[in-house]
């Protein structure tokens, strides 16, 4: 495969995945802002959404005040976002272009069908809470069948190997700057760690990467910070967890290295903090610092996208 087709794979599963991230980041945040008025003012849920996205110090560049219409339109349609909504998908759809042939029908039609409705919202704007919320539920859908479409219809080859790479890649980076967010800077210093403010901002959390129902399968208790991080983390039967990720990394990988007949930096790198995840307890990430952990992981995972990138896609 021509290292441009595998790019253009690699950054379509990426922007497609970044797109629905955001989705579910502007939920989170509307749902943990509907909570009662003893708790407004105690915490700007909008500010740990910008950081939650990466994006805090390019908004104040544009707007004074993290409130939520500023701060949903800068994710959600803002042309000087990078990472906007709107600029994801039409993204995505410039590299769908440009493997047309590599997409079987199903995955061009979802992509460009996203598009040109993504459009039609743009232009009428999302002026009510229940527009918005049609909007996300929208980008969350096109997200889903999109990767439904991938995984039911494209050969296993190298194609879809590089797809899944952007994919879990992007997704392992989201769930961890999610969880970031949480244990660093979301809840207020004056604020009872399990106190009610706590559980909602964990609730919706966990809602944000579809495990709030998931939790209460494996874990049966109450929510409990160290239990939600452990399962994001560490638990390789949830599709978000890091560890879930990892493991989906180094497989496609390896079928790359079989495919080309040689392992190279990119596969040592992905065993690498596999094993890392694979042989991690929480009483140890606990000691060592959850914050510390994860900055460590998510520069290993960026790494890991440099390594990808030299290797196979310059």
């Amino acid at each position: 495969m021509l290292s441009r087709t595998a790019e253009n794979l690699y950054w379509l599963a990426r922007y497609v995945e970044r797109a629905e991230y955001l989705a579910r980041t502007i939920d989170a945040t509307l749902r943990v802002t509907a909570l009662p008025a003893a708790y407004i003012g105690k915490t700007n849920e909008w500010d740990s959404a910008l950081l939650t996205a990466g994006v805090a110090a390019s908004f104040y560049q544009t707007y004074e005040e993290a409130n939520e219409h500023n701060v949903v339109d800068y994710l959600s349609f803002s042309a000087s976002n990078p990472s906007s909504i709107r600029n994801c998908i039409e993204a995505a759809r410039l590299n769908s272009r440009s493997v047309r042939t590599a997409l079987t029908s199903e995955m061009w039609d979802t992509i460009n069908s996203a598009w040109i409705e993504l459009q039609e919202v743009w232009s009428k704007g999302t002026s009510t809470r229940e527009e918005l919320a049609k909007f996300l539920r929208f980008v969350q859908e096109t997200s889903l069948r999109f990767d439904g479409s991938a995984y039911r219809t494209m050969l296993r080859n190298d194609a879809y190997w590089f797809s899944r790479l952007g994919l879990h890649l992007e997704r392992a980076d989201n769930t961890a700057r999610i969880l970031d967010v949480k244990y660093h800077v979301l809840l207020p210093e004056e604020e009872h760690v399990g106190g009610p403010l706590d559980f909602y901002q964990w609730s919706s959390i966990l809602r944000s990467v579809s495990a709030l129902t998931a939790y209460h399968w494996v874990y049966r208790e109450t929510l409990k910070p160290w239990l939600i991080a452990d399962l994001l983390i560490l638990n390789d039967t949830l599709p978000r967890s890091l560890a879930s990720c990892y493991g989906n990394l180094v497989r496609n990988l390896d079928q790359i290295g079989v495919a080309y007949g040689r392992q190279g930096p990119a596969q040592r790198h992905a065993r690498g903090i596999r094993n890392r995840l694979e042989h991690s307890n929480m009483n140890d990430i606990f000691q060592h610092g959850v914050h510390e952990f994860i900055q460590e992981f998510i520069a290993d995972n960026s790494r890991l996208g440099e390594i990808v990138t030299k290797q196979y896609l310059i």
